[in-house]
């Protein structure tokens, strides 16, 4: 058997959320949103065998994910009723706000050609992210993540600094609705919330000020920091200060 032949490469690209309101709630619970998200450079890869089945990780942020049925790849696979044998190059930290998860997910549901306009309504059921992640470039996305409008936006140059810390996205949005509903001073209505959550994160938040001289914006419920056009002696800067963090740089993508 030729498993050349049935081999393909998928590129599945971080997603960062440069600006979110929380602007109300769904009956159902869900949390309404205006946000401005862009895709990043920074990509997962997938490599899919499609006459076997199982599901595994290499790469530099594999450590600790599960291949069970709760992994969104394993799930948009049943979504799309299809079975594979998929290996997931990891680069872009799980749990870190920049929907590492959900490009996985949304790389298979482009696979399997469900990319309509309703697939991409119905992929929210898979996660909120993965809609955006499904169509794209650079958007304002509102709904509860369902409803996308592109834009255009300058290309920017980001620099991502992941501490080694995870928060929960159920855990934030929990206590942003006990806190009131607060918005923020800066660009993530989020941000009070996963502090409260992670008082960590006001730690990371202003060492990263004191080296770059700009107030970084939390990605999505964090843990991820980010500055955008930063110098690239800057980037090695903060390595240096921040040796227990992650530090990526990368651009959005056109």
């Amino acid at each position: 058997m030729n498993v050349a032949a049935h081999t393909q490469q998928l590129i599945a690209p971080a997603k960062l959320t440069l600006s979110l309101r929380i602007t109300g709630l769904r009956s159902d619970g869900f949390h309404l949103i205006e946000a401005i998200m862009t895709t990043l450079e920074l990509h997962d890869v997938l490599t899919i065998i499609d006459d076997s089945h199982g599901l595994s990780f290499i790469g530099p942020f594999a450590e600790g994910l599960k291949n069970d049925a709760s992994n969104l790849v394993t799930r948009a696979l049943t979504f799309v009723q299809r079975s594979a044998n998929i290996v997931v190059t990891k680069n872009i930290p799980h749990g870190g706000g920049l929907g590492g998860g959900s490009t996985d997910a949304a790389a298979i549901l482009r696979w399997a050609g469900r990319t309509s306009p309703s697939d991409v309504i119905d992929s929210a059921t898979l996660g909120a992210d993965v809609p955006f992640c499904l169509v794209g470039g650079q958007a304002q996305v509102s709904g509860i993540g369902e409803i996308i409008q592109p834009i255009s936006l300058e290309a920017q140059r980001i620099t991502l600094i992941v501490p080694p810390l995870h928060v929960s996205t159920p855990k934030v949005y929990q206590a942003w609705d006990a806190m009131g509903g607060p918005r923020s001073d800066g660009p993530n209505d989020l941000e009070p919330a996963a502090i409260q959550v992670e008082p960590e994160l006001a730690r990371w938040r202003d060492r990263i000020r004191e080296v770059t001289g700009d107030s970084p914006v939390l990605a999505g419920s964090g843990a991820t920091w980010f500055v955008a056009n930063q110098l690239t002696e800057q980037g090695q800067a903060l390595r240096e200060a921040l040796p227990d963090a992650y530090v990526i740089e990368t651009r959005t993508r056109q």
